[in-house]
């Protein structure tokens, strides 16, 4: 089978097509025939060797992908060959809180990933995909996918009438949009273009920030919810966008705290947390049951993922490129077979 490895770190052009013998599934495993995959911010990451001495080398990148049972192991009893999966982001996380063993092991990093025309999976680490999603949208599930739904669902617990604010047009933010709205709550949005703007408020977003016309967009935030902080913040950012998300949440309000996106922009507004009895919860993604609740919710409520754009697999160094550039609205996706 081909498939691209990382033997090394540095930039895309580190990323090498291998021929690797097709795998072949032990007791309670599973062979997928891998139909598309998906990028996340983590996976530029990676390519650049940001994870140290705990990456894996060679290394097949990408953690989300989708495709068609192959093959089936002894004592698989949840699948059959021929039926559309999509895989969990860490296999070790079947429910319940994090702890490090449930964290350890995320496909793409720790282990080889989905850029490979078979993978080998654990039959606990896949869910059906909904039959409402073409494969390239259900490979953007694993990841961006149940990050949003912890951050919104799980850990947020937004409920009608709550106001949350997303920052951006990345994966994670979109699917933060979209959950939100199923919850009933309201959304302010920002991004850096006015073209981008309008297309969240296409998607549902009730306020609209240019960021890079309105810097203090913290409060204009509060302005857009009535001189009021909001209820949750999805904070994408990291360091650089962190202190107009404390500005901008509520006193009792939550900041999920996900990316590492924006550099930092100085010292740190933690004083207003202790004073505002500010929640910031990290998000790690989702356990496996977070991925199938929320696969349940898309099937049901029709929600369709944001796709950027989907490149052939001969052409995932573009892919990768797409991403880099930052121009991107929702997911960028690697069609492989």
């Amino acid at each position: 089978m081909l498939c691209y490895q990382l033997k090394k770190t540095g930039d895309i052009d580190c990323l090498e097509v291998v021929q690797l013998p097709v795998p072949r599934p032990a007791a309670k495993q599973v062979l997928v025939k891998m139909t598309a995959a998906s990028l996340n911010y983590r996976d530029l990451l990676t390519l650049r060797g940001s994870y140290g001495s705990w990456q894996k080398l060679p290394l097949v990148p990408l953690s989300d992908g989708a495709g068609i049972v192959e093959e089936i192991g002894n004592e698989v009893t949840q699948f059959k060959r021929g039926d559309r999966v999509l895989n969990a982001f860490l296999p070790h996380w079947l429910e319940g809180e994090a702890t490090e063993l449930r964290l350890a092991g995320s496909y793409g990093g720790l282990v080889d990933g989905v850029l490979a025309e078979y993978c080998l999976f654990p039959e606990h680490a896949l869910v059906k995909a909904p039959a409402s999603l073409s494969d390239p949208a259900a490979a953007t599930l694993a990841c961006a996918g149940v990050t949003a739904w912890s951050a919104v669902v799980k850990c947020g617990g937004l409920k009608p009438g709550d106001t949350v604010l997303t920052l951006g047009s990345g994966g994670v933010s979109l699917f933060a949009l979209q959950f939100a709205k199923l919850a009933g709550a309201r959304v302010i949005a920002t991004s850096s273009d006015d073209e981008k703007l309008e297309r969240l408020k296409s998607l549902g977003a009730d306020g609209l920030i240019n960021y890079n016309t309105t810097p203090k967009w913290g409060n204009q935030a509060r302005a857009l919810n009535g001189g009021r902080g909001l209820d949750l913040v999805v904070e994408v950012g990291g360091a650089g966008t962190l202190n107009e998300s404390i500005r901008a949440a509520r006193a009792g309000g939550t900041i999920a705290m996900i990316g590492v996106v924006a550099p930092s922009s100085g010292e740190l507004r933690l004083p207003l947390v202790a004073m505002q009895q500010q929640r910031i919860q990290g998000i790690a993604c989702g356990s496996i049951a977070d991925l199938s609740a929320m696969v349940t919710a898309i099937a049901l409520h029709g929600v369709q993922p944001v796709i950027d754009q989907v490149f052939p697999f001969a052409q995932a160094r573009d892919a990768f490129a797409r991403l880099a550039s930052g121009k991107h609205f929702g997911k960028v996706v690697i069609a492989i077979s």
